[in-house]
């Protein structure tokens, strides 16, 4: 009998790291070929399953796939679909069975945040209903830091580092023309529902910056927090504030909520850092710039974290050796065993214990007036942003990145509407 195929899908925002549990996923799979045949990639996430894109790995080289580990992005495209309930859209998830069927899948690794993991699940529960059990692994990924259970995410301590070391150098920029123009910084940084990221912008107080932090777990006030800003430019001669997209008031509404929705039904934000700088502006009339850390904060492979680089390719090479191992519906995860030295193992949860579940900040990781990070915090964060993990570079100064040939297999089913 020959060995069934695999399936796999990246999801969501991507990371700068996220290829390297793709280059995870292959290398191990191409360990076991008596288990495993060829592994199928979804061209633009899940969606390439359901309109049956399938890239065939196996005509990529083993020095392109391993030069994954050094290449920001999804080298396979990712995208933003979240699959409706089993009650409300049945026919994608049975589409998904059929593809897979069709193509003789039976593993499945999919790579993403809590929408994902709660795909992953269903395909488990359904695929052994309708007589084509397909084992279905996820691989964490979300820069947001949120998924339960797992001590981090893969993708998170890259931000974190770009965050922190940018919060630094520019807050150096600040500190040098206060005396005659910029007093205020804000730089916005992802996070709608967990501070995470904007927590590492508060590691820069460790070298000597006055930082204010706006975090989606504490409620936005503003008269505290205009007093808080005045307080640290009357004392520094200038202030840094790193804030989150999800910063609310304490109605429950987003400092900058459009009034719109995304494609995951998730508030559309319009950009909190011009508005907190507005309110600067009218309250105290300090000169100020703002940036957005956007894209930029999660592509930043030129300065990605060591230790999240070799978590990101670990948890995608568990996935692997979990699925041959005979588990199902289940998501490897990241156990800390200690701060100091940093030492972690590879655990697993259950995905009906993962899916659709948010990790906010714990309050003890937040000071007391709201406003910064505690020690415990920073226990935590460090280790994750250590170690430097460079690409290569060209001759003309550029990394060397890999841009993969991606070819489609032939399409064995009909069209599928999305």
């Amino acid at each position: 009998m020959s060995p069934k195929n695999a399936f796999y899908a990246q999801s969501g925002g991507v990371t700068s790291v996220i290829n390297a549990s793709a280059c995870g996923v292959i290398e191990t799979s191409r360990q076991h070929k008596d288990k495993i045949g060829t592994v199928f990639a979804g061209l633009n996430g899940i969606i390439g399953a359901l309109s049956e894109e399938l890239i065939d790995t196996a005509l990529e080289s083993d020095a392109d796939i391993a030069a994954l580990k050094n290449t920001p992005s999804g080298a396979f495209g990712s995208c933003r679909f979240k699959l409706k309930s089993l009650e409300e859209n049945r026919r994608e998830y049975e589409r998904l069975i059929e593809v897979f069927k069709a193509h003789d899948i039976g593993y499945f690794f999919y790579n993403g945040g809590g929408d994902s993991a709660d795909t992953c699940f269903k395909v488990s529960q359904l695929s052994e209903s309708m007589g084509f059990p397909v084992q279905a692994i996820h691989i964490p990924k979300t820069v947001d830091n949120d998924l339960p259970i797992t001590d981090n995410c893969p993708g998170f301590g890259s931000v974190a580092k770009y965050i922190a070391i940018s919060a630094l150098e520019a807050s150096f920029d600040v500190s040098s023309m206060a005396k005659t123009s910029t007093k205020v910084f804000i730089l916005e940084v992802m996070g709608r529902h967990a501070g995470w990221i904007a927590a590492a912008g508060g590691l820069i107080e460790d070298y000597g910056v006055p930082v204010l932090l706006l975090f989606p777990e504490v409620d936005f006030d503003h008269d505290k927090f205009i007093e808080a800003v005045k307080a640290k430019v009357d004392t520094h001669g200038y202030c840094t504030i790193v804030v989150s997209e999800g910063a609310r008031n304490t109605d429950g509404s987003f400092l900058a909520e459009q009034g719109t929705r995304d494609a995951f039904g998730h508030a559309q934000l319009g950009g909190v850092a011009p508005v907190v700088a507005n309110m600067i502006k009218d309250a105290l009339g300090y000169k100020f710039h703002w940036a957005v850390a956007d894209y930029l904060q999660r592509s930043a492979r030129h300065i990605a974290s060591a230790n999240d680089l070799e978590q990101a390719y670990a948890l995608g090479k568990a996935g692997v050796e979990m699925a041959l191992a005979g588990d199902n519906a289940i998501m490897p995860t990241i156990e800390r065993i200690s701060d100091r030295p940093y030492r972690w193992q590879v655990g697993s949860a259950k995905l009906a214990d993962v899916a659709n579940v948010e990790k906010t900040m714990p309050l003890d990781f937040i000071t007391e007036d709201g406003f910064g990070i505690t020690d415990k915090c920073r226990d935590y964060l460090y280790p994750l942003i250590q170690g430097e993990a460079y690409p290569d570079y060209d001759e003309r100064g550029m990394p060397r990145y890999i841009v993969l040939q991606n070819q489609l297999v032939d399409k064995k089913l009909g069209d599928f509407e999305l």
